[in-house]
């Protein structure tokens, strides 16, 4: 049975080939020495050698590899925290919508592509409305118009059904 897999950099004994190039905990670099040798002094020092860059030759530093390992994790969490997941928000209107919701509907759009996400507009046809069809085509040539200077269309208007879609995404 194989040994568990252990993630992470590789450190002292798992280190598996005969010359490494050091880098000492001030940072000086000491060449390139047999790896054997390279733990030892890493050793004397109280600390563990590290492989940070697995490239030939190995480029190993003296560090203790449990902060290593939690520095690494920290930054890891950090990248993750702050980077920002686009969603795609969706916008419901009817063909002949009022003026005054149109409006309401247009601050939402500019909100949504403002925070940075896609927005989906989705005009609803019910009954007579869906022999109209060019009606709700012009008001999303209109949405597309109001929204030019801040979004740019991903997905032109197109019907589904009873449906007509457009997507709009920041510039």
């Amino acid at each position: 049975m194989a040994p568990p897999v252990k993630s992470g950099p590789r450190y002292n004994e798992m280190i598996n080939v005969p010359k490494v190039r050091v880098i000492d905990d001030e940072g000086e670099n000491l060449g390139i020495l047999y790896t054997r040798e390279a733990i030892e002094r890493a050793f004397e020092l109280g600390l563990d050698l590290v492989e940070v860059s697995p490239n030939a030759p190995p480029v190993c530093k003296f560090l203790d590899v449990g902060k290593f390992r939690y520095e690494a994790q920290k930054k890891a969490n950090l990248a993750r925290k702050s980077q920002k997941t686009q969603e795609i928000k969706e916008i419901k209107m009817r063909p002949n919508i009022d003026d005054h919701d149109y409006d309401v509907k247009m601050r939402a759009i500019h909100k949504f592509i403002g925070e940075g996400d896609k927005v989906k507009v989705t005009l609803r046809f019910r009954g007579r409305e869906l022999s109209h069809q060019q009606l709700g085509m012009n008001l999303l040539k209109r949405v597309q118009e109001d929204a030019a200077e801040l979004a740019k269309v991903e997905a032109y208007p197109r019907m589904e059904g009873r449906q007509m879609l457009m997507v709009l995404s920041p510039k």
